[in-house]
């Protein structure tokens, strides 16, 4: 079932460029969750029947071309029936529809039953930037903006680097909430297996669990206007113990900046 993208990672090294796109890239980015797993795992059972069909329709297109030709057989046959046949070509359809069907079914039921959530965060879409907030966090919240091709940094991926990155800790269960506050959206990270509308006025929610600490890039995955192509999706995973010392930290920082607002107010 893995044949396909074991050649690729041999083939173009995909295991180096796992949270990220890379040039002449074919095929999926390598899965850092399950359920990108289960995703990838559908996708190789699909490809790989679709590519058996292909290959008997193909073959029975060219015999039925060479064997029933008007040179090869003068004198066809009348016969417009065939009780086996005819049972043959509907019955192995409805077996295949079926094979495809119970994976299928699992996999939108991992998509969808959000398992017990470690922690909660929301994201808002914006033209044209992401706003992150954690509710669960004193409020923390802040918005991520691309970073413009003339400031890019060594190392930094054009069209995928932020200014604020989407901090989270790995291993964990994380239930997101998803919602657009001009026009629609969508929270797309390939190599999560996430993509979730971002409607105004209506909250979506999806989930995801982090394999391991990491950068993670993705995009809006919706035409959402001229400034759709620079709405790029960047999370930093961390360990526990890391995250827990981010939180701090920007709690220290959300405290500070509200003791300045209410000295500014008072005077």
């Amino acid at each position: 079932m893995r044949i396909l993208p074991l050649l690729l990672t041999l083939s173009f090294g995909s295991v180096a460029y796992a949270k990220e796109p890379y040039d002449w890239q074919l095929g999926f980015q390598a899965p850092a969750s399950d359920v990108m797993r289960s995703v990838l795992s559908l996708h190789d059972f699909v490809l790989i029947m679709m590519t058996v069909i292909t290959i008997f329709v193909l073959f029975l297109i060219i015999y039925v071309a060479i064997r029933f030709r008007r040179k090869a057989n003068p004198n066809p046959s009348k016969r417009s029936h065939n009780a086996i046949l005819e049972t043959l070509w509907t019955g192995i359809p409805v077996v295949i529809l079926i094979a495809m069907a119970i994976p299928s079914f699992k996999l939108v039921y991992e998509q969808d039953i959000i398992p017990e959530a470690d922690m909660t965060i929301k994201v808002i879409g914006h033209q044209w930037y992401w706003e992150y907030q954690y509710p669960e966090h004193d409020d923390i919240s802040f918005e991520s903006f691309l970073i413009p091709d003339d400031e890019l940094q060594e190392g930094d991926v054009r069209l995928l680097t932020v200014d604020n990155n989407l901090v989270l800790p790995a291993n964990k269960n994380i239930h997101v909430l998803v919602t657009a506050g001009d026009v629609l959206h969508s929270f797309a990270m390939p190599s999560l297996g996430v993509k979730k509308d971002a409607v105004p006025g209506r909250l979506n929610e999806t989930w995801f669990n982090i394999d391991q600490p990491g950068i993670y890039r993705g995009q809006c995955s919706e035409i959402c206007g001229t400034g759709h192509g620079y709405m790029p999706i960047v999370i930093e995973a961390l360990n526990e113990a890391d995250f827990n010392q981010w939180i701090t930290e920007q709690k220290s920082k959300l405290a500070m900046a509200k003791n300045i607002n209410n000295n500014i107010i008072i005077e």
